[in-house]
């Protein structure tokens, strides 16, 4: 067998590593950890370093990895690419995974959870307000995780546009909607609480990786960036059971500029050891010197004076080993030059520059930046790798911020066209990766593609740093559809505006990108699309894409009337705008104007024919308005255009039934369920075609089944207590009438299935009361009406009970088959 030889990567390292210089204390008390058992007080779970940019951090946080992986342990590294707490868990995961460890319960759950929460914003935007079911479903939360559920309105990204009880309900609805759609709980939870699945899978995965080695250390690096959303959930994992045992070979690091949170962790303190880290002392400094060659006195005199012990400017000034006093180059703008000249090599010196402009290296943004002959490209990127101010984050490289910015201010003020010329180069090689990888997705799902972001940012952040002023409505224009992603995709859009800022001196960029973060810390998205159509200088056709993505959002959140404006100004400013059009249908439904919301299908369906989603839409909308032939029809061409649209076959099979074609009716619900076997708003509809048929046994079955499936779910348990008060089984029916009762207070449907079981009961009071509250919630249910007629006959009441029969007949003339009691 071929000997395995080291990776170039890993003999970079070891390079570096070699000339490791200072921390000793740090190190020291890290490996003194290591060498104590958990369980001796003396042992820290937590150790957090931090420091001013340029101090080391990072440097230390890998040379703690490398003394970690020395002892035997297993270690996951975690920066600021990661952008959520999922995105974190998903990182660790990986690395692990090429330690050995492969998390497969956790990574099933991260593809669930990614998958889920598409599912469910194309789901949940085409759900219908229905008697038995959901309404108002908060769509917004579904984009923002925990938001609506675990913040108090006010303090989140709904501040300003909902009251609290009109949050609170919409997230309920939205928990009823996912219930209804999903196959299990699970899928319910991954989308509105993804910490609260994903963590338990997480610690259970470290549990038995932490069994087979002897310390597991986690890695959060840029922590002042990171620890926003990663601070409580690790207090949480570290401190609390919430989410189940963390193993106690498990070490945490983190790193960052602030100091130590002691409010947020409390009394964890005492278990925690913290590294402030400052300049190198002036015998650290010597020691890097002396390392590196650089000894006369004069010369370490200079260094020490320029670089005030900054780690990194000692480490880059001590790579060029001058020889006087004279060669050794001011760390600032103005003397890169000098730095550079010492490196004898024009063609090393000019790649060490041109590669500071993007904001990460791999192989190919390598060659687009260096610019240089292809047979040199290997070996000049491992010699520019191998350079103290680069550090190596996963499959990137990037340079050190202390040591980059002065670089592009010397090349940007040097030659400002050159300086252009060289981003509009990079801005056209990743438009070109963009395109490459576009061509393999829907143009619907570009947004949804994690590469293809990372390529369109880059992108965005090189044409700003060439020419902001024409670039930055561009990027206002891209953070609208960033917005419609997500808080965390909007994020780093903005994020990159206040880099390019910084970096291009381009005050407007800058100013803007920190207006936008404003905007997302107190208002989310939401506010984000205000803040854009006032100041962004958006054209028309992004004007109206922020007012659609701003009436869905209110759409989600239940406040229908003023989305309904912003829907009516995106069709005003595009009225070619399909998917505005959907929206209004949307948000018209659930006011109840089915009529109106079926006009703008047909006009959505001109501008784009042959979409599943709007035919499937429309059909529903035919169906609550009693058009039935009309609904067979569009519900007919949705399953044709896309045979797994699991809805539309479902509210066909309800239509169906509606028709009494109950063959049809089965075989289309037997589809959904085909398709999806934890559907439970099939699953329900199929257990009323049971009902039609006699068929009680099946018809409970279901209902079991959807109950299982849906236990939050007060509409289910109303169906199943209706199921059970026709087999005469009262007492049970009550148990789930009360339980759908818990679940939602203001349930007019429950209140009179209630009252009727509670009247067959012989307990006429109490029905006569549930019955009277469902009217008072909904004051034109016929049903209710027509059994609270009987109850006031049976008191004895009647002329109560003919005013009842006399206004259901005014609603209702006839009597329908879904009203049929059992």
């Amino acid at each position: 067998m071929r000997p395995t030889r080291p990776s170039m990567q890993e003999l970079i390292r070891l390079r570096r590593r070699a000339g490791f210089v200072g921390r000793s204390d740090e190190r020291a008390a890290f490996r003194r950890n290591l060498d104590l058992a958990p369980d001796d007080e003396r042992h820290r779970f937590l150790f957090h370093v931090h420091g001013n940019a340029g101090v080391g951090k990072t440097f230390l946080v890998r040379e703690l990895e490398h003394i970690a992986r020395e002892r035997g342990a297993v270690t996951a590294y975690v920066d600021e690419s990661a952008g959520s707490v999922p995105e974190a868990m998903d990182t660790i995961s990986r690395q692990l995974a090429a330690q050995g460890h492969r998390f497969k319960e956790l990574d099933r759950l991260l593809t669930a959870h990614r998958e889920r929460r598409h599912e469910a914003e194309a789901v949940l935007s085409a759900l219908e307000p229905e008697p038995e079911g959901p309404s108002s479903v908060t769509t917004t939360a579904v984009r923002l995780g925990l938001a609506g559920l675990g913040l108090l309105p006010g303090a989140g990204p709904f501040a300003g546009a909902v009251d609290a009880d009109r949050l609170a309900q919409g997230a309920d609805r939205l928990r009823a909607g996912l219930s209804a759609r999903f196959r299990s709980q699970e899928d319910v939870q991954i989308v509105l609480s993804p910490e609260s699945v994903l963590t338990p899978a997480l610690l259970g995965e470290l549990a038995d990786a932490a069994s087979a080695a002897p310390w597991i250390v986690l890695f959060f690096d840029t922590y002042e960036r990171t620890g926003p959303f990663l601070g409580g959930w690790l207090r949480e994992i570290m401190t609390t059971d919430r989410y189940g045992a963390l193993a106690a070979n498990v070490v945490v690091v983190t790193a960052g500029q602030q100091p130590f949170d002691t409010a947020r962790w409390g009394g964890f303190a005492d278990f925690m050891t913290d590294f402030p880290l400052r300049p190198f002392t002036e015998a650290e400094a010597r020691g890097l010197l002396a390392d590196r060659g650089v000894r006369e006195e004069s010369v370490v005199a200079e260094v020490l004076r320029l670089t005030g012990g900054l780690p990194v400017l000692v480490s880059t000034l001590a790579e060029t080993r001058p020889a006087g006093p004279g060669g050794v180059g001011d760390p600032s703008a103005d003397a890169v030059e000098r730095f550079l000249k010492w490196e004898r090599d024009p063609v090393r010196r000019g790649v060490a520059l041109a590669c500071a402009l993007p904001r990460w290296l791999n192989a190919d943004v390598f060659r687009a930046a260096a610019d240089c002959p292809e047979e040199d490209a290997d070996a000049l990127f491992s010699w520019l790798r191998n350079k103290p101010f680069l550090s190596e984050r996963g499959e990137r490289t990037q340079y050190h911020d202390v040591v980059r910015a002065p670089m592009l201010r010397l090349q940007r003020l040097r030659s400002p066209r050159g300086w252009a010329d060289r981003h509009l180069r990079l801005a056209e090689a990743f438009g070109r990766w963009r395109a490459d990888v576009e061509a393999d997705l829907p143009s619907d799902g570009l947004w949804r593609d994690d590469e293809w972001r990372e390529l369109r940012l880059a992108q965005s952040y090189h044409l700003l740093c060439a020419r902001p002023r024409a670039a930055l409505p561009m990027v206002s224009r891209e953070l609208v559809d960033a917005c419609g992603e997500g808080d965390v995709v909007a994020r780093r859009w903005a994020r990159a505006l206040v880099q390019a800022g910084e970096d291009a001196d381009a005050g407007k960029a800058g100013e803007w990108g920190h207006e936008v973060l404003g905007a997302l810390e107190s208002g989310g998205v939401l506010e984000v699309l205000g803040v854009l159509l006032a100041k962004g200088r958006l054209d028309a056709q992004g004007q109206a894409e922020a007012y659609r993505l701003r009436g869905a959002e209110l759409c989600g959140a239940g406040n229908h009337a003023t989305a309904l404006v912003e829907f009516d100004r995106a069709v005003a400013l595009d009225p070619e705008s399909a998917p505005a059009y959907v929206g209004r249908a949307i948000t018209r439904a659930h006011q109840g104007d089915y009529r109106g919301a079926v006009t703008d299908l047909d006009r959505a369906d001109e501008l784009a024919p042959d979409e599943a989603g709007t035919l499937a839409l429309r059909g529903d909308y035919h169906r609550l308005m009693g058009s039935y032939e009309a609904a067979v029809r569009d519900l007919g061409r949705a399953v044709g255009l896309d045979p797994a649209r699991k809805t539309a076959w479902a509210s066909r099979g309800a239509v169906r039934h509606l028709l009494g074609d109950v063959e049809g009716a089965v075989s289309d619900l037997d589809r959904a369920l085909e398709l999806d076997p934890g559907y439970v708003w099939a699953l329900v509809r199929r257990a009323r075609v049971w009902r039609w048929r006699g068929d009680q046994e099946r018809r409970l079955a279901d209902l079991d089944r959807a109950v299982a499936l849906g236990p939050d779910t007060a509409w289910v348990f109303c169906e199943r207590g209706d199921a059970l008060t026709g087999a005469g089984r009262h007492e049970h029916a009550l148990a789930d009438f009360d339980r759908a009762l818990a679940l939602d207070g203001d349930y007019a449907s429950a209140y009179a299935s209630r009252g009727d079981c509670l009247a067959r009961m012989g307990r006429l009071t109490e029905a006569l009361a549930d019955l009277d509250r469902a009217l008072d919630l909904s004051p034109e249910y016929v049903w209710a009406l027509r059994r609270r007629s009987r109850v006031h006959l049976a008191l004895g009441s009647r002329a109560k009970a003919s005013a009842d029969v006399e206004r259901a007949l005014e609603l209702d003339p006839e009597h329908s088959p879904e009203e049929s009691a059992d």
